[in-house]
C-alpha cells in the first residue's frame, strides 16, 4: 500500500480526540467507582447539581444525548436512589428529574474530582481552561457545520 501521510491514524484529529476522551473517562473511573457511579451517571449528576430539577429534554440537550440513551440511564439512577423521575403536573408528556438526598450527598464526595484529574493531566488551571475553551469552540463549529437533519 502506498503511504498517504494525511491518511495515517496518527495524523487524524478525530482519533486523537477519541483516544483522549477514552483515557479521560478511564482516569475518572476509579474515583467514580468509590462513589458507586459510572461516568455517564456523573455527567447527569453534574447537570442536576447545577440546575436542580430539570426536564428530561433539557438534560438531553445539556449532555448531547437522545432519549433512547438517557431514559435507561435515568431508570438505573432512580433504582439506585440517586434521583427521582416524575410527570409534570402541568403537562403529563414532560418528565421531570430531581435529586434525592443520596444524589445530593454525592456532590460533597465529587468536590475534589476536578482537582485530582487536573493533576493527572499535568496541566495548569490556565492550560486546562484554554483547552476546554478550544474544545467548546470546536464542538460549536462541528455542530454548526453538521446540523441535525429535520424529520419530515
Amino acid at each position: 500500500m502506498a503511504d498517504v501521510p494525511h491518511l495515517r491514524l496518527d495524523a487524524q484529529l478525530c482519533f486523537a480526540l477519541h483516544a483522549t476522551s477514552r483515557a479521560m473517562v478511564q482516569a475518572y473511573e476509579p474515583h467514580l467507582r468509590k462513589m458507586g457511579i459510572t461516568y455517564p451517571q456523573y455527567l447527569v449528576l453534574l447537570v442536576l447539581w447545577e440546575e436542580g430539577t430539570v426536564k428530561v429534554g433539557r438534560l438531553g440537550e445539556r449532555l448531547l444525548l437522545d432519549s433512547g440513551t438517557l431514559t435507561p440511564l435515568l431508570k438505573r439512577m432512580a433504582t439506585q436512589g440517586l434521583l427521582e423521575r416524575r410527570r409534570d403536573d402541568a403537562d403529563e408528556r414532560v418528565v421531570l428529574v430531581s435529586l434525592t438526598p443520596r444524589g445530593r450527598a454525592l456532590q460533597k464526595q465529587a468536590q475534589t474530582l476536578p482537582e485530582s484529574l487536573l493533576c493527572a493531566m499535568d496541566l495548569s488551571v490556565a492550560q486546562a481552561t484554554e483547552l476546554r475553551g478550544r474544545l467548546h469552540r470546536l464542538l460549536r463549529s462541528l455542530r454548526n457545520a453538521n446540523p441535525k437533519e429535520e424529520s419530515p
